[in-house]
């Protein structure tokens, strides 16, 4: 039922229960000319025999809705699909309103003198039918384009959220004092033997800010930008713990148009940085590569011994902004020996 209840939108239950009756009753009187005071008069057998053709119409007409929701479910489809459902809609609402009044016919096509399947009466119930199905139509898609449209601007704001909040969480972890001291470290200790190192060095740390403010409008990059600076960080990181890290990205040329958001690779290697152990006994290995329409981001596993467990905020986020643009979740794969996230590569 909840299912159901997405492909039409929003919970049609009480809509059906409140607007079948009354067109049951309305029917009778604006299509085929009954009459409380007059003949044809309208009496409970009009009323319980456009209910009785009302009711299979309508289910009817809305298994062919969610049929077509679920054949077409892409916004770009909405013209095919709409086109396509209409016109089903209609054909199963002529055929079945002639079927089940051609069964019906002593109740429903019955003239006032006893003649059976009188012209104008057919024509005049088909009118009936067709309008209802119209005004199905309207009433469905109307409600159905508004929960979508506020459906629309709450994935906005939610990712305008997590776009911030990626984008702060990487800026905070690059000012907050002990990046900058163990840069600034790393930056007096190779000063006097290897300048030229020292000024590469400056310029991929500046290359890092530069691009963290360079994204905060971007809802996705492309895969090329990413890696980009996510080398930058790495020869940062490199610079500071020697051969004790190795990091090897390893992505073929083919993949770097596809898109990828802002900051995820970064975040994704600060963690393998933040709960892993980084020492000459135990060197820390981070590769990133491409595999089966995934970039995936493995280190081996060498867990710090922490007091504080991790959030998993940083996953979390990556999670929340990936939902906006791709049907594949983000995975993480823990074994005894490594961790390795894998995130869908957007196509551009």
């Amino acid at each position: 039922m909840r299912q159901t209840n997405c492909k039409i939108g929003f919970n049609d239950g009480p809509l059906i229960l409140f607007t079948i009756p009354v067109l049951s009753f309305i029917v009778p009187i604006v299509f085929l000319g009954c009459r409380f005071d007059s003949q044809p008069y309208f009496g409970w057998d009009k009323f319980l025999t456009c209910l009785a053709i009302t009711i299979p119409l309508w289910a009817g007409d809305r298994f062919i809705m969610i049929w077509s929701r679920t054949k077409y479910p892409l916004f770009k489809d909405v013209r095919k699909r709409l086109t396509h459902q209409s016109v089903s809609m209609l054909l199963f609402t002529i055929i079945g309103n002639n079927l089940i009044g051609w069964i019906m016919d002593d109740f429903v096509f019955t003239d006032n003198y006893g003649g059976h399947f009188k012209t104008d009466t057919l024509i005049k119930s088909n009118s009936a039918a067709i309008f209802c199905t119209i005004m199905i139509i309207a009433i469905y898609e109307s409600i159905y384009f508004m929960n979508e449209l506020k459906k629309s601007v709450e994935e906005k704001e939610t990712l305008k959220r997590e776009s911030l909040k990626a984008q702060l969480d990487a800026l905070k972890t690059q000012v907050n004092p002990h990046f900058l001291f163990n840069n600034l470290n790393t930056l007096t200790a190779i000063i006097p033997d290897t300048p030229d190192q020292a000024i590469e060095f400056v310029q991929q740390m500046s290359k890092v800010y530069r691009h963290i403010l360079e994204v905060q409008d971007e809802k996705t990059i492309p895969l090329k930008d990413e890696l980009d600076v996510l080398r930058a960080y790495g020869f940062l990181l490199k610079t500071r713990f020697g051969d004790n890290l190795d990091i090897e990205i390893d992505v073929p040329e083919e993949k770097m148009q596809q898109r990828i958001v802002p900051l995820s690779l970064q975040l994704l290697m600060e963690n393998a940085i933040k709960h892993n152990i980084v020492s000459s006994a135990k060197p820390l290995k981070i590769k990133v590569f491409a595999e089966n329409g995934q970039l995936l981001v493995s280190n081996n596993l060498q867990i710090k011994n922490q007091q504080i467990e991790s959030t998993g905020i940083g996953l979390d986020n990556i999670r929340n902004r990936y939902k906006l643009f791709s049907n594949d979740e983000v995975k993480v794969t823990e074994s005894g020996e490594s961790f390795t996230v894998s995130i869908p590569l957007i196509p551009s």
